[in-house]
């Protein structure tokens, strides 16, 4: 919405509104007479709104084809301004700065620097009175937060019960989206899978290289990635666990090894970024690894090796360990 036509909507529903304050009760058909309102439909939907809210009480009435409301006794504090805020202009995304709206930013910083809840907003696309599709995705994305394998199995009814904004089209959205991501997935581990088996440190370097790119060299922020290997050593799938600086704090073994767990991984290689451009291992990268490497004993599902990966560069830190120097390799 452009801000000249944002204004103009502004003032059409604060007159609205204006004329049925001056009603302490009313029918509205009578309502949209005496009032000689220009917009009708615009006047039935807030109206509508109203009773939602339980700010308009709906009377019973003995024409059922007359509709008869009544303020409710706690409106006499009731501000047009921001009923107009929360429930027409302020829910709207393309109200918010072009920094905060998940399609610009999606532009800018690519898909994977969303949060789920922005990734939701996209695909739900438009949202509701009272709720915008961003808010919509914030509160799917809080409801299945522990279990978001479980999305693709919930059904419209179960996703509209936590947004209604969540409509047919919005559900249809959101489930070809997953689908379309299975796919990918899919046939992304069956190329690897035909020509990669991870079983020393360069191979693993030359697989986080190519798999593992545009981490590498788009990337402006850190980012943990698990990549489960089958009993041939050959990638199963990969996951992204955390987003932002490596700390022991982020990169908890019970997300990395819950991952493993669930494609039956027989061991793991994890691979990280530096946004600098340096792969060189620092103190905390070296505390990670062996944190997982103490976890990875206990579970019984090995760590082969950890790969830092910045732009074209890469180095295993279990080679770097044995060496006591870089030991890194480049993609050509």
């Amino acid at each position: 919405m452009s801000t000249s036509s944002a204004i103009e909507r502004k003032v059409v529903y604060q007159k609205i509104l204006t004329q049925l304050l001056d009603q302490r009760e009313f029918a509205s058909e009578d309502l949209l007479v005496s009032c000689q309102t220009e917009h009708p439909v615009v006047t039935r939907k807030i109206i509508q709104q109203l009773v939602e809210d339980g700010t308009l009480q709906h009377l019973p009435t003995p024409d059922p084809q007359q509709s008869r409301y009544r303020w409710s006794s706690e409106t006499r504090d009731f501000d047009i301004g921001s009923w107009i805020s929360n429930n027409v202009l302020g829910t709207q995304i393309t109200a918010a700065p072009v920094a905060d709206r998940p399609r610009e930013r999606l532009l800018q910083q690519g898909p994977a620097n969303l949060k789920l809840s922005e990734l939701l907003a996209i695909l739900i696309r438009s949202g509701r009175p009272g709720e915008s599709a961003l808010q919509a995705g914030e509160k799917i994305a809080v409801r299945i937060a522990e279990r978001l394998e479980q999305l693709p199995d919930l059904g419209h009814p179960e996703l509209k019960d936590i947004s209604r904004a969540v409509t047919e089209p919005a559900y249809c959205q959101i489930m070809a989206g997953i689908e379309l991501g299975r796919r990918v997935n899919s046939a992304m581990a069956h190329t690897f899978n035909d020509r990669t088996r991870i079983d020393s440190p360069a191979a693993a370097i030359r697989y986080c290289l190519e798999r593992f790119e545009r981490l590498a060299r788009e990337i402006k922020q850190e980012e943990f990635h698990l990549v489960s290997l089958d009993t041939k050593n050959q990638p199963i799938a990969s996951h992204q666990i955390t987003v932002g600086t490596l700390r022991n704090s982020l990169v908890h073994p019970r997300e990395v090894f819950r991952a493993a767990i669930r494609d039956a991984a027989n061991c793991i290689l994890v691979v990280h970024n530096h946004p600098s451009g340096d792969p060189t291992p620092s103190d905390q990268d070296l505390f990670v690894t062996e944190r997982l490497e103490k976890a990875a004993d206990i579970v019984g599902i090995p760590l082969v090796d950890h790969i830092i990966v910045a732009g074209p560069r890469a180095i295993s830190i279990q080679q770097w360990r044995t060496h006591q120097k870089p030991m890194e390799f480049t993609r050509h």
